[in-house]
Protein backbone atom coordinates (compact mmCIF):
# COMPACT_ATOMS: atom_id res chain seq x y z
CA UNK A 1 0.00 0.00 0.00
CA UNK A 2 1.36 3.82 -1.22
CA UNK A 3 1.19 6.64 1.03
CA UNK A 4 -1.86 7.88 -1.36
CA UNK A 5 -4.15 4.40 -0.45
CA UNK A 6 -3.19 4.92 3.36
CA UNK A 7 -4.11 8.63 3.25
CA UNK A 8 -7.59 7.74 1.26
CA UNK A 9 -8.37 5.12 3.78
CA UNK A 10 -7.50 6.97 6.50
CA UNK A 11 -10.25 9.69 5.66
CA UNK A 12 -12.61 7.42 4.14
CA UNK A 13 -12.51 5.91 7.78
CA UNK A 14 -12.85 9.15 8.81
CA UNK A 15 -16.49 9.79 7.33
CA UNK A 16 -14.73 11.68 4.14
CA UNK A 17 -15.95 10.77 0.57
CA UNK A 18 -12.96 10.32 -0.60
CA UNK A 19 -11.38 10.79 -4.71
CA UNK A 20 -7.63 9.68 -5.92
CA UNK A 21 -6.50 10.96 -8.75
CA UNK A 22 -3.16 9.28 -10.16
CA UNK A 23 -1.73 12.42 -11.96
CA UNK A 24 -1.54 15.99 -12.47
CA UNK A 25 -3.92 15.24 -15.73
CA UNK A 26 -6.38 13.52 -13.50
CA UNK A 27 -6.42 15.66 -10.40
CA UNK A 28 -7.59 18.50 -12.81
CA UNK A 29 -10.49 16.31 -14.56
CA UNK A 30 -11.43 15.40 -11.30
CA UNK A 31 -11.45 18.47 -9.38
CA UNK A 32 -13.60 20.50 -12.00
CA UNK A 33 -16.19 17.56 -12.27
CA UNK A 34 -16.69 16.80 -8.20
CA UNK A 35 -16.10 20.57 -6.75
CA UNK A 36 -14.82 18.90 -4.00
CA UNK A 37 -14.29 20.38 -0.31
CA UNK A 38 -10.43 20.39 -0.32
CA UNK A 39 -7.42 18.82 -2.51
CA UNK A 40 -4.51 16.89 -1.17
CA UNK A 41 -1.78 16.75 -3.60
CA UNK A 42 2.54 15.81 -3.92
CA UNK A 43 3.97 18.59 -5.36
CA UNK A 44 5.45 15.75 -7.69
CA UNK A 45 2.88 14.63 -9.95
CA UNK A 46 3.54 12.40 -13.38
CA UNK A 47 1.80 14.44 -16.16
CA UNK A 48 1.29 17.68 -14.98
CA UNK A 49 3.17 18.45 -11.40
CA UNK A 50 1.50 19.49 -8.69
CA UNK A 51 2.94 23.55 -9.26
CA UNK A 52 1.12 23.56 -12.10
CA UNK A 53 -2.26 21.90 -10.98
CA UNK A 54 -2.36 24.22 -8.28
CA UNK A 55 -1.81 27.31 -10.67
CA UNK A 56 -4.36 26.12 -13.15
CA UNK A 57 -7.18 25.24 -10.37
CA UNK A 58 -6.50 28.66 -8.63
CA UNK A 59 -7.19 30.14 -12.33
CA UNK A 60 -10.35 27.93 -12.79
CA UNK A 61 -13.43 29.84 -11.51
CA UNK A 62 -15.04 26.31 -10.36
CA UNK A 63 -11.86 25.46 -8.39
CA UNK A 64 -10.61 28.89 -7.40
CA UNK A 65 -11.62 28.65 -3.73
CA UNK A 66 -10.70 25.15 -2.84
CA UNK A 67 -8.39 24.39 -0.27
CA UNK A 68 -5.30 23.08 -1.77
CA UNK A 69 -2.89 20.93 0.71
CA UNK A 70 0.45 20.29 -0.93
CA UNK A 71 2.34 17.35 0.71
CA UNK A 72 5.81 16.22 -0.28
CA UNK A 73 9.12 14.93 0.53
CA UNK A 74 11.14 17.81 -0.60
CA UNK A 75 11.86 20.36 2.03
CA UNK A 76 13.75 23.68 2.19
CA UNK A 77 12.43 27.41 1.66
CA UNK A 78 12.74 27.04 -2.06
CA UNK A 79 10.02 25.01 -2.74
CA UNK A 80 7.64 26.29 0.26
CA UNK A 81 7.52 29.41 -1.51
CA UNK A 82 7.05 27.75 -4.47
CA UNK A 83 3.80 25.70 -3.21
CA UNK A 84 2.59 29.21 -1.63
CA UNK A 85 3.34 31.14 -4.78
CA UNK A 86 1.34 28.51 -6.97
CA UNK A 87 -1.99 28.80 -4.89
CA UNK A 88 -1.08 26.02 -2.34
CA UNK A 89 -2.94 26.97 1.14
CA UNK A 90 -0.84 24.78 3.08
CA UNK A 91 3.00 22.63 2.69
CA UNK A 92 2.59 19.92 4.84
CA UNK A 93 6.41 17.54 4.78
CA UNK A 94 6.29 13.87 4.14
CA UNK A 95 6.07 11.48 6.40
CA UNK A 96 2.97 13.73 7.88
CA UNK A 97 0.61 11.76 10.19
CA UNK A 98 -2.51 11.17 9.24
CA UNK A 99 -4.42 13.18 12.38
CA UNK A 100 -1.98 16.35 10.96
CA UNK A 101 -2.93 16.15 7.68
CA UNK A 102 -6.61 15.92 8.93
CA UNK A 103 -6.61 18.62 11.18
CA UNK A 104 -5.19 20.93 8.39
CA UNK A 105 -7.87 19.93 6.06
CA UNK A 106 -10.73 20.24 8.66
CA UNK A 107 -8.96 23.75 9.47
CA UNK A 108 -9.19 25.02 5.96
CA UNK A 109 -12.38 23.34 5.48
CA UNK A 110 -13.62 25.59 8.23
CA UNK A 111 -12.25 28.83 6.88
CA UNK A 112 -13.54 28.71 3.36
Amino acid sequence: MDLREAYVDWFTFKGFRVEAAADGHETLAKASALAPNAIIMDVSLPGVDGLEVARRLRADDRTSRVPLIAITGHGGRDIVAQTLAAGFDCYLLKPCLPDRLLAEVRRLIERT
